[in-house]
């Protein structure tokens, strides 16, 4: 089933684009210095996480093709 957004729901759903790559910055100019490093340590911990994941599946994936 297709649903169909109608065209000026579409535009006004774009035009909000613009305001969420101001979210970032303006949590972080209310941020004191530790809660922006506790921030960054928790995306910093989910990126390595993520990475190792990936790694570990890739080399599952070539240790099945040498078998």
């Amino acid at each position: 089933m297709n649903k169909r957004i109608p065209p000026e729901a579409l535009e006004y759903l774009k035009g909000l684009g613009k305001y969420g790559k101001l979210g970032g910055k303006a949590a972080a100019k209310n941020m004191t210095a530790a809660e922006r490093s506790a921030r960054a340590k928790k995306a910093s911990q989910a990126a390595a996480k993520k990475r190792t994941a990936e790694r570990l599946e890739r080399e599952r994936r070539q240790a099945a093709k040498k078998k």
